[in-house]
């Protein structure tokens, strides 16, 4: 089943909810400060492995967004929209896989360049735009990696915990969510 699929076993969704309503005990206390920092996590991760970061897209194309997602962004159903899968690699080792989805109407203008990201972290670009807003950050307890591909998980690891967050450039929305995998080690250090 291809990554960007909406159709998982019984076509779960996961929950997110906003970090001020989730109980202490479910989230990761030593993986809390990764889960709520607010700047770019590309670079506390390229600090984390002293340069050692990698992209790698596993995904990307248009595709319709899953619920959650179209609902986070306010896309009717069935609009469709770019979504970039990638991992994002730290010492080799896989650290964090993420997804992006980029509604056709952010894709105007100067935002075009989203269309070819390549390996870059769409993270860098970003956080250097002066544009950017970020909206408030929520959280998922990921049990299973179930609402992304199964081959996500064999090849990557388990998830441990989950994050998302709105961003706008130039007031467009775009939505990413950063999935913390088992191989990611630096979470009891904060570089």
């Amino acid at each position: 089943m291809p990554p960007h699929s909406q159709h998982t076993p019984a076509n779960r969704q996961l929950h997110w909810r906003s970090f001020r309503r989730t109980p202490l005990f479910a989230t990761n206390n030593a993986l809390r400060p990764w889960l709520l920092d607010r700047g770019s996590l590309t670079e506390r991760l390229i600090r984390a492995s002293k340069g050692r970061f990698e992209v790698k897209i596993l995904f990307q194309g248009m595709g319709v967004p899953r619920l959650s997602e179209r609902r986070a962004l306010e896309l009717p159903a069935r609009q469709r929209a770019l979504i970039r899968e990638v991992v994002l690699f730290g010492n080799q080792q896989p650290w964090v896989y993420a997804r992006s989805i980029i509604p056709m109407k952010t894709l105007t203008g100067r935002l075009r360049k989203l269309r070819k990201l390549d390996n870059r972290p769409l993270g860098a670009l970003l956080f250097s735009d002066p544009g950017m807003a970020r909206g408030p950050i929520e959280i998922s307890n990921l049990p299973m990696l179930e609402p992304w591909s199964s081959s996500v998980r064999s090849t990557y690891g388990s998830p441990l915990q989950g994050r998302r967050s709105l961003f706008w450039l130039d007031g467009k929305p775009l939505l990413v969510s950063e999935v913390f995998l088992t191989g990611f080690t630096p979470y009891n250090k904060i570089p």
